[in-house]
């Protein structure tokens, strides 16, 4: 199965008379939910769907206790997340505080496997 794209049209916002262009735009096949993903996992495994379940549940907490404690979180071959932030600058140093930030990311870098699994993906023009 190949992923579904769409064709538009895009103005420039930043030059609005420069003559628009066309881009491919990704389209969505739906949502895989937790539930989703445990029930895969454990056709493909001796794990029942509930133990399956249960791990993935408890991934969702440790991941973001582990970065509000500071660490970067490498989950070997899929990847690592870190934590970001947006912060406005001071004028002295001693300004400087949490009253600063303006915006908490959390980053995601894809790991080399799922990098390469993604190259493999192919592309279908939606009917």
């Amino acid at each position: 199965m190949a992923f579904k794209f769409n064709i538009q049209e895009i103005g420039n916002a930043i030059e609005p008379t420069a003559p628009k262009k066309f881009y491919l735009r990704p389209v969505s096949s739906g949502e895989m939910t937790l539930d989703d993903l445990a029930s895969e996992i454990s056709h493909a495994s001796s794990l029942t769907e509930a133990d399956v379940h249960a791990v993935l549940q408890s991934l969702v907490r440790a991941i973001p206790r582990a970065i509000a404690d500071g660490y970067i979180v490498r989950l070997g071959n899929l990847g690592s997340f870190r934590m970001s932030v947006n912060s406005s600058g001071s004028e002295r140093r001693e300004d400087v505080s949490e009253k600063n930030i303006q915006k908490r990311r959390l980053i995601f870098y894809a790991g080399r496997q799922v990098k390469k699994e993604l190259e493999k993906v192919k592309f279908e023009r939606k009917k």
